[in-house]
């Protein structure tokens, strides 16, 4: 699994002061997915981890969100530490995994004694569903020919 953290973007908001997002692209299995978080969601899920694996240092909390070089050295950091949590677990817990909408790996021990991100987070968070799948036979947009 390879992630990155390509671009971040600011967003107004009438209900409370702005806040920056921040675009995370996900690489496993040869495919491709992005994940936008808020730091406030990375700092939950730093807090989470450090109760069940080792985790690197995360970005300050406290920086002033309105000046571009103290992002983009803040989407550095995350990044950084996003890759550090990969690299230094061999098995990743479920609510690391379920941070990055990865779809859970079948052979997670570690992965259940951790708990699960959505145990504390709001119905409003991203959840994996499963849809249905249809399968056709016959291409279904091609007409039979008349014999």
């Amino acid at each position: 699994m390879e992630v990155y953290i390509p671009s971040f973007r600011y967003e107004e908001s009438d209900l409370e002061r702005g806040y920056t997002v921040f675009k995370i692209e996900v690489l496993m299995n040869g495919r491709k997915h992005f994940v936008e978080k808020r730091y406030s969601e990375f700092h939950a899920l730093h807090k989470k981890l450090k109760k069940c694996i080792k985790t690197p240092e995360i970005p300050s909390k406290h920086v002033r969100n309105w000046v571009p070089k103290v992002l983009e050295q803040r989407r550095q950091g995350l990044e950084t530490y996003l890759q550090a949590v990969i690299l230094e677990n061999e098995e990743l817990p479920k609510l690391f995994l379920d941070f990055l909408n990865v779809r859970h790996l079948p052979s997670l021990p570690k992965a259940e004694s951790c708990g699960s991100f959505d145990e504390t987070e709001s119905e409003e968070s991203s959840k994996l569903s499963h849809q249905p799948v249809l399968l056709f036979l016959r291409d279904p947009f091609v007409l039979p020919t008349a014999s």
